[in-house]
């Protein structure tokens, strides 16, 4: 899935005076607090900026090469048409995120890898990509789609679905792109959460229960399917709910509090966090509920 819209927070300045906002929650954001409460705080409250990385740059540009693969008519939808888009929306992602420009400043990235062999890796993505699905038999109904859904007394669930496909018989397929690995056995929750999250919304939203959740792994070239049943998705509208009232009494109690893991490995956090020593930006309690929407 691409950089899904996440919760709405308040101002678009968070130096700014503090707007209140209807609650919404993304399958990340969600995932963050589950992982950290605080890095739910860095990243929706504070919005702290984050240095790019390579990978998530590659995502952004494989995701953005397979949308536009499908406006090229039945046929021509070939492995040669992909790779000959990634020089163009490379140059387009920079122009839009300027800040991805600086991962090859010095000439290479991080690992030292040059831009072209860089390209050359989403390459092997897309072509992964073309060892699962050909595209060329689908029709998707819908690309990069915006879907929201919102709960009774709870949050707007909202989310960017990659593909939604549309049998004739009505049936309905969602479909996310991952450019790294499948996760090893016994490690699908998170994977299993984002899908059934992602099948609530278009649930509630269309009247129409999803008939399968796919996941495409281009980094290992697993796909992870799952059908859900009517159950599995009121569960997680249970455990959508729980964070919420879990993010609702962190901002009521004006404390948002940091939890350990092996993950801290990769936060980009640290110098500000009081795990590693560092001191959180200041922030009032009542500038906490007014940012997230919570009522007193």
């Amino acid at each position: 899935m691409t950089t899904t819209a996440d919760l709405t927070t308040g101002s678009p300045d968070p130096a700014g005076p503090a707007v209140p906002r209807r609650p919404a929650l993304s399958p990340s954001r969600a995932n963050d607090f589950l992982q950290c409460p605080l890095l739910f705080r860095f990243r929706t409250v504070d919005r702290l900026p984050e240095p790019p990385s390579s990978a998530a740059a590659r995502g952004t540009l494989v995701h953005a090469v397979l949308e536009r693969l499908y406006d090229a008519p039945l046929g021509e939808r070939t492995p040669e048409a992909a790779r000959a888009l990634l020089p163009g929306e490379w140059d387009r992602l920079v122009e839009v995120e300027p800040r991805y420009a600086e991962l090859f400043a010095t000439g290479g990235d991080a690992e030292g890898t040059a831009v072209a062999d860089w390209l050359d890796g989403a390459g092997r993505l897309l072509g992964t990509y073309f060892s699962l699905e050909d595209p060329n038999r689908l029709q998707p109904e819908a690309r990069e789609l915006r879907v929201e859904s919102q709960l009774d007394d709870g949050p707007l669930l909202r989310g960017i679905v990659d593909r939604l496909d549309v049998a004739p018989d009505g049936a309905v397929r969602v479909v996310d792109y991952k450019t790294g690995r499948s996760p090893r056995p016994g490690f699908e929750a998170s994977a299993l959460f984002q899908m059934r999250f992602y099948g609530l919304v278009v649930w509630r939203e269309r009247g129409v229960l999803p008939a399968m959740l796919q996941l495409v792994y281009l980094g290992d070239g697993q796909v992870l399917r799952a059908a859900p049943r009517e159950r599995e998705l009121e569960v997680t509208e249970t455990k959508v709910r729980g964070i919420w009232d879990a993010v609702e009494t962190a901002a009521r109690r004006g404390e948002f509090v940091p939890k350990r893991s092996k993950l801290c490995g990769w936060c980009a956090h640290q110098a500000v966090c009081p795990e590693f020593g560092g001191t959180p930006p200041t922030v009032s309690a009542e500038d906490l509920r007014v940012r997230l929407g919570v009522q007193v």
